[in-house]
C-alpha cells in the first residue's frame, strides 16, 4: 500500500521547540488524512535542527464513495426555503430530490447523493498545504519579497523546500500536486550543510534514512540522544569518569546537532573550588556541555563533554580549545561572583531586599522575610522544633536573591544561600533550610524532613497563599501567574508525608496567623491591605491555611480543593474526601487520611452497604418533610412516646452507638467508629421493615422522624454519606 512521505526542510528549527513540531505535524495531517476517509496503518515523525519528518505508511489509493443523505424543507414550503435546500444538496432542481413521507410531520424532500471518493494523493497535497500554512508555532516568521503581504506564508524560520512524495513500494513515488508559494516541492533535499550539501534525490521513508545517514545526518531524534549519551559515557570511562546524566539537556543536545561527535575538554582544577551546582550550571547554560565526575569521591572532576555537528579534520582540537576557553572565562566569571558574595554575611544582603518588590500590593521581600520568619517560628514550636533556628532560618532564606551569583543563575537561589550560609558557620539546620524551604517545586520533587526545613517550607507556602490570595491573585482555568496551586500541593505533601498533625482550621492553627499577622499591624504591606477591607477583619477569619481579609474561608476551600484533587490522584474518589471533610471541626490532613481509609473500607462491606441504603432511605424522608416544616424533626426523641418494638430497639442502637462512636473518635480509632455505625444494620432494617414513619398521629410522626433525625447525626460525626452516591 502507498506511503506519504514528507520531509520539510528551514534554516532552522530551536531545540526546544522540534520534539512538538514532529508531534504537532503527525497529529495534524494524519487527522485531515482521516477525516477525509483515509486510513493507515502507521505514521512516523521526527525532527533535526533543519528539518521536520513524516512518514505514514499504509494508505489507500483513494477514498471510498459514500452516500449522503440531505434532509430538506416539507413538501409546499416556501421558494426561499426550497432554494436554500438545493444549493446546499448541490441539486439542479426539485425535481433531483425524493418526496419522503413521515406519519406525524407529513411529506418532505430529501436529497440523497452518490459522493465519488479521491485519489489519496490529492487528499495528501491539501492536507500537507494546510498544516504548512497553519503550523502552530509559538512564534513565526515571513521572510522574502513575500514578507510585505500579511497573508504571505510563516515559519518557524525561511523555509528552504520540502519533499513529498506518495507511492507504493513497488514504484517510483509521485511528487504530491502541492504548491506552496516561494518554496520548491519536489523529491530532492540536501545532507549535512557542511559534509554533504549536494542534493539527494529521496523516495521513502525506507531509504531516506539510510541515505541521510551517508550524507552525516541522523534523522531520528532519540537514535541522536542515544548516541551523544553513549559516546559521551564511552569517552569518560575511558578517563576513569563518570558522566553526570542531564536529561534536559541531552535532549537540548540532540537538538542542536544533525551528526553528533562527542569530545571532552578540560578546565583548570583550581575552579573544583566552586560549589558542585555553580560549575554544572555555568557549563550547561553557557556551552550546553555535560559535566563530570570523578566515581570514587563522588566529586565533580575538570573534564567535561561536548557535541560538535562535524567531523574535523584535526579530530575536534580546534573545537575543544574554543570550548575550553569560554568554559575558562564562565567559570573565572563565577569564582569571582563566589568570592564577592562571600566577603559579605547572608544578614549583609537582607537590607537590598527592601529594594526587591514581592507584590506591587504587598510590599518587598524584606517585610515578607520577616512575616516568614515569625509564622516559621511558630510552627516550628507547634511541631516541636526548634523556634529559634527556625527563625533564623526563615529570615536568611531570601538574602541570596541579593547575591551576584544568583543574580546570574536565578535557578541557584536556595542553593547558594546554603552554600553561603554553611560557608559563614551557620548551623547545619539553618543551612539546610534556607535550600530546602522551597520544595517541592513538583510531583516528583522530595518535600522537606528535617523539623526546621518543614516549618520554614511551610512558613514560605502559607504566606505566598495567604497574602497572594488576599491581594486578588486567585488562580484561574487558564493561569496561576503565582503558583498558589503549588503552594498549596506542596503544604499538602509535606503535612502527609511528614505525617504532621497540624491542624489548619482550629483555634491554634487560627491563632497562629492571627499572631503572626498581628505583630506586623502598621507596616506598609498590612496597612494596605487592611484598606482594600470594608471592615476590620474578625478572627474566625484568619485561618492558618491564609485567610483573606474579607474573604472567609475561601483560600482553605481553595487548599482543600487541592487536596481533593491529589486524593483523586491516588485513586480515592472525589465524594470520599468531600463525606469527610464537613464532619470535621479542624482541617488535619493527617487525621483526614486516616478517616477516609477507614470509611473506604467500611463501604465495601455488606454491612456499610446495607446501611448507606437505609441512610438513603432516613434522609430522603427528612429531606422532605423538613422541606414543608423545618422544625419537623427538630427536638430530642421521647423514648415514651413510641409504640412498636422496632422503633424502641433503633433507639437505643442509635444511643449506644452514639456512645461508641463519642470514644472511637477521641481516640482517632476510625475502625471502632465504622464498626459502631454497622452495629446499627440491623435496627434500621427492621424499623423500615415494621414502622410508619409518616403516621397519622402528628406526635407520633414527629417522634420517629426525630428518631431517624438522630441517626444522621451520627452518622455526621463520622462523615457526610450524603455526599457519597450509589
Amino acid at each position: 500500500m502507498p506511503e506519504l512521505f514528507v520531509e520539510i526542510l528551514s534554516e532552522e528549527i530551536p531545540a526546544r521547540m522540534q520534539r512538538r513540531a514532529a508531534g504537532d505535524l503527525k497529529r495534524l495531517v494524519t487527522d485531515a488524512l482521516v477525516e477525509a476517509g483515509l486510513t493507515y496503518e502507521g505514521a512516523y515523525a521526527s525532527a533535526t535542527p533543519r528539518r521536520l519528518i513524516l512518514s505514514v505508511q499504509g494508505l489507500p489509493a483513494r477514498s471510498p464513495d459514500r452516500h449522503e443523505e440531505r434532509k430538506g424543507p416539507r413538501v409546499g414550503a416556501p421558494d426561499k426555503a426550497l432554494q436554500g435546500f438545493l444549493r446546499a444538496a448541490g441539486l439542479a432542481s426539485i425535481e433531483a430530490a425524493e418526496i419522503v413521507s413521515d406519519p406525524k410531520k407529513g411529506d418532505f424532500y430529501v436529497a440523497r447523493t452518490e459522493v465519488p471518493g479521491r485519489a489519496a494523493i490529492e487528499i495528501a497535497a491539501e492536507a500537507i498545504g494546510e498544516t504548512v500554512r497553519r503550523f502552530p508555532w509559538p512564534v513565526s516568521m515571513r521572510w522574502g519579497a513575500a514578507s510585505a503581504d500579511p497573508a504571505s506564508l510563516r515559519w518557524i524560520r525561511p523555509l528552504t523546500s520540502i519533499v513529498a512524495t506518495f507511492g507504493a513500494d513497488n514504484e517510483d513515488p509521485d511528487i504530491l500536486p502541492l504548491a506552496l508559494e516561494g518554496v520548491p516541492v519536489g523529491a530532492e533535499t540536501v545532507g549535512h550543510r557542511f559534509h554533504a550539501p549536494a542534493r539527494i534525490r529521496v523516495r521513502r521513508l525506507a531509504d531516506y534514512q539510510p541515505a541521510m545517514e551517508r550524507a552525516f545526518v541522523v534523522v531520528d531524534l532519540d537514535r541522536r540522544r542515544e548516541l551523544i549519551l553513549d559516546g559521551a559515557k564511552n569517552a569518560v570511562f575511558a578517563l576513569g569518569l563518570e558522566l553526570v546524566e542531564d536529561d534536559r539537556l541531552l535532549e537540548e543536545v540532540a537538538g542542536l546537532v544533525e551528526w553528533p561527535v562527542v569530545l571532552v575538554g578540560r578546565f583548570e582544577e583550581a575552579a573544583l573550588d566552586l560549589p558542585d551546582e555553580v560549575i554544572r550550571l555555568t557549563i550547561r547554560e553557557n556551552q550546553k556541555c555535560f559535566v563530570t565526575r570523578d566515581p570514587g569521591s563522588g566529586r565533580l572532576s575538570n573534564a567535561f563533554v561536548l557535541t560538535a555537528n562535524i567531523e574535523a579534520t584535526d579530530g575536534g582540537a580546534a573545537i575543544i580549545d574554543g570550548n575550553e576557553r569560554v568554559v575558562r572565562a564562565r567559570l573565572a566569571d563565577a569564582r569571582f561572583f563566589w568570592e564577592q558574595d562571600l566577603k559579605v554575611p547572608l544578614e549583609g544582603h537582607l537590607e537590598r531586599l527592601k529594594a526587591v518588590t514581592f507584590h506591587e500590593r504587598l510590599g518587598n521581600q524584606w517585610e515578607r522575610v520577616e512575616r516568614i520568619a515569625t509564622l516559621a517560628a511558630l510552627i516550628a514550636d507547634r511541631l516541636g522544633a526548634d523556634a529559634a533556628l527556625a527563625e533564623r532560618a526563615a529570615r536568611l532564606a531570601k538574602a541570596d536573591l541579593a547575591s551576584q551569583m544568583v543574580g546570574e543563575f536565578p535557578e541557584l537561589q536556595g542553593y547558594m544561600g546554603r552554600r553561603y550560609a554553611e560557608a559563614q558557620g551557620e548551623p547545619e539546620a539553618v543551612a539546610h533550610a534556607i535550600e530546602a524551604h522551597y520544595a517541592p517545586l513538583g510531583p516528583s520533587d522530595a518535600v522537606p524532613t528535617e523539623p526546621v526545613s518543614v516549618a520554614v517550607a511551610l512558613a514560605d507556602k502559607l504566606d505566598q497563599l495567604m497574602w497572594l490570595w488576599s491581594a486578588g491573585e486567585k488562580p484561574t482555568g487558564s493561569g496561576d501567574a503565582f503558583g498558589l496551586r503549588r503552594a498549596a500541593l506542596g503544604i499538602i505533601r509535606i503535612v502527609l508525608e511528614n505525617g504532621l498533625r497540624l491542624p489548619l482550621r482550629d483555634a491554634a492553627g487560627e491563632g497562629l496567623v492571627r499572631d503572626a499577622w498581628g505583630r506586623h499591624a502598621g507596616s506598609d504591606a498590612f496597612e494596605a491591605l487592611r484598606e482594600t477591607t470594608a471592615a476590620e477583619p474578625t478572627a474566625p477569619e484568619l485561618l492558618a491555611a491564609g485567610a483573606a481579609f474579607g474573604e472567609g474561608e475561601e483560600p482553605l476551600k481553595f487548599l482543600i480543593d487541592r487536596f481533593v484533587v491529589a486524593q483523586r490522584d491516588a485513586g480515592v474518589p472525589a465524594e470520599i474526601v468531600r463525606a469527610i471533610v464537613p464532619a470535621l471541626a479542624t482541617i488535619d490532613l493527617v487525621d483526614i487520611v486516616n478517616r477516609i481509609g477507614a470509611l473506604t473500607d467500611f463501604l465495601a462491606s455488606e454491612d456499610g452497604a446495607t446501611l448507606m441504603a437505609g441512610y438513603r432511605r432516613a434522609a430522603n424522608i427528612l429531606r422532605a418533610e423538613e422541606k414543608k416544616d423545618g422544625a419537623a424533626a427538630q427536638g430530642a426523641v421521647s423514648r415514651d412516646a413510641l409504640e412498636e418494638p422496632q422503633e424502641l430497639a433503633l433507639t437505643d442502637a442509635v444511643a449506644e452507638a452514639g456512645r461508641a462512636v463519642d470514644a472511637a473518635l477521641a481516640g482517632e480509632d476510625y475502625r471502632a467508629a465504622m464498626a459502631a455505625l454497622a452495629a446499627l444494620r440491623a435496627p434500621v432494617d427492621a424499623f423500615f421493615e415494621a414502622v410508619l414513619v409518616n403516621a397519622d398521629n402528628p406526635d407520633l410522626r414527629q417522634n420517629r422522624l426525630r428518631l431517624l433525625a438522630s441517626l444522621r447525626d451520627i452518622t455526621r460525626k463520622v462523615a457526610d454519606f450524603s455526599e457519597i452516591s450509589g
